[in-house]
């Protein structure tokens, strides 16, 4: 895209430009308060070489726009500590709520083309992170988000003569780095890596506009009329992409209804095995924390299954000061104000640490999709959402367990009416948990649905027999340390 591009007349033209910038900034000011009307949230991306002017750019878009509605974030290189998370993980966590717009100065594309400059990143490892930011973009512009993209385009020698003067003055001196230097100086390299990665995420539902850095007001006036021009466009209609569906290599998973419940173990095996498994989890888990890798378990299951208790156990032999488990309830209304999956992002273990999710990112495939929380469009494309998220947490080097805990109705009705029964128990049941059991079947429909196409190689699917409470409890606890073991 960057090798064969030439500056437009847009860019050229610089008659009235400054009266044609005035009113673009006044009208994107009234477009802000109807994207806010409609819930549009949109991402600005602005990238581009060091010194092309991307502040100024910035500083010109907002200018007329109302603060409290929009944040703009200059993305730094990682910390050692964000590198310790998933490639995306600190990029989905800064996405907007419903309309309001993030403005970004510099984004994944610049964290990209740094690393690979460095020689941090094979063309493998890019190849793979750009699929990533793919799916990403995919995922948020399927949710409603609008993706604005803009890139400023500067020559070797322009960036050269602006890092001289930059630095030629003690006041700005500071903003010219090492690593402005060294783009500089492999600017052909960088060029190719800029435009590796503009072609890889050139979309008609999220293009790039190349801007010319060298057109002053010029330039400004043109990226005032593409962010117009695309939030003008999807406040009439969402642009989005067309549903894709990948191949996914898929374990084969058995219905519920073929799944045994016969496992047992009586007390005395049980406390002898539950004594067994928290050593070797203890030990697990020092081995994880010094290899740096993630654990992720998930559970999900019939209400009154016996997931809480399961959960106690397997946690109880971890160091809590890197295990955390998430309780997943109704989203609250900033995290319904979002991407369906940001709360989950939000919520992933860094390296060496344990989080287990008492349900999960699987809502949207169960209790939303039967309950009509989500369109049918929605959580059908979600399956390959919650694949392609697994994916990215497992090439992180993330070990992803899931467990379905599995009873049959007649264990599930005999434990509600043990809970009605008993004081101490009674804060268990609920209303919403009769109105569920009363959707047995939707919900078992659902699940092997589930199941089938989220039961992936990477993170495969587990249902757990626990009529018996005890023996789910031990054949979890054992199923994690294989799934460790086998890792490591």
């Amino acid at each position: 895209m960057l090798k064969h591009w030439r500056p437009g007349e847009d860019t050229l033209d610089k008659k009235g430009t400054k009266a044609r910038l005035k009113v673009r900034r006044a009208a994107l000011a009234g477009l802000q308060q109807e994207l806010k009307a409609a819930g549009l949230p949109v991402i600005v991306q602005v990238e581009g070489w060091g010194a092309a002017g991307k502040g100024t750019l910035l500083k010109s878009l907002i200018r007329e726009l109302d603060p409290r509605f929009y944040r703009v974030v200059s993305t730094k290189f990682p910390t050692e500590e964000e590198r310790r998370w998933p490639f995306l993980k600190r990029h989905m966590e800064r996405i907007p709520p419903a309309g309001k717009i993030l403005f970004l100065d510099s984004g994944w594309v610049d964290e990209l083309v740094w690393d690979a400059l460095r020689g941090e990143l094979t063309g493998e490892e890019l190849d793979r992170r750009l699929e990533s930011a793919r799916v990403m973009e995919r995922q948020l512009a399927a949710g409603g988000y609008l993706l604005v993209k803009m890139f400023l385009h500067i020559d070797e020698a322009t960036q050269r003569d602006r890092l001289d003067a930059l630095e030629d003055d003690r006041d700005t001196a500071w903003r010219v780095s090492g690593d402005d230097r060294r783009q500089n100086r492999n600017y052909p390299r960088a060029l190719e890596l800029f435009d590796r990665c503009l072609a890889a995420t050139q979309t008609d539902w999220a293009p790039w506009k190349v801007l010319d850095g060298t057109a002053g007001d010029g330039m400004l006036l043109a990226a005032a009329d593409w962010l117009y021009e695309r939030l003008a466009g999807a406040l009439k209609c969402r642009p989005a992409p067309e549903p894709v569906r990948e191949e996914w290599p898929l374990l084969p998973m058995p219905p519920l209804s073929a799944c045994p419940l016969d496992g047992r173990l009586d007390r005395e095996s049980y406390q002898k095995k539950l004594k067994e498994c928290r050593k070797r989890l203890a030990k697990m888990h020092n081995r994880l924390y010094r290899r740096r890798v993630p654990l992720v378990v998930v559970y999900e299951g019939w209400d009154a299954a016996g997931k809480g208790g399961n959960i106690k156990r397997l946690t109880s032999a971890l160091d809590p000061r890197g295990c955390e488990v998430q309780p997943i309830a109704s989203p609250s209304p900033e995290e319904a104000a979002r991407h369906y999956l940001w709360r989950f992002w939000t919520r992933l273990p860094k390296t060496g640490h344990v989080a287990v999710f008492d349900r999960s990112w699987y809502g949207r495939v169960m209790v939303e999709r039967i309950e009509g929380f989500c369109s049918e469009a929605d959580w059908k494309r979600a399956y390959d959402e919650i694949n392609q998220f697994e994916r990215e947490l497992t090439d992180a080097g993330a070990v992803v367990v899931k467990f379905w805990v599995n009873i049959d109705r007649d264990t599930q009705l005999a434990r509600f009416r043990d809970r009605e029964n008993d004081p101490a128990k009674r804060w268990k049941i609920t209303d919403e948990d009769w109105r569920n059991r009363e959707k047995w079947d939707q919900y078992e429909t659902a699940v092997d649905e589930m199941l089938a196409r989220t039961s992936t190689e990477n993170a495969p699917w587990h249902v757990l027999p626990s009529v018996d409470k005890r023996y789910a409890r031990i054949r979890a606890m054992e199923t994690v340390l294989e799934a460790v073991e086998k890792a490591l």
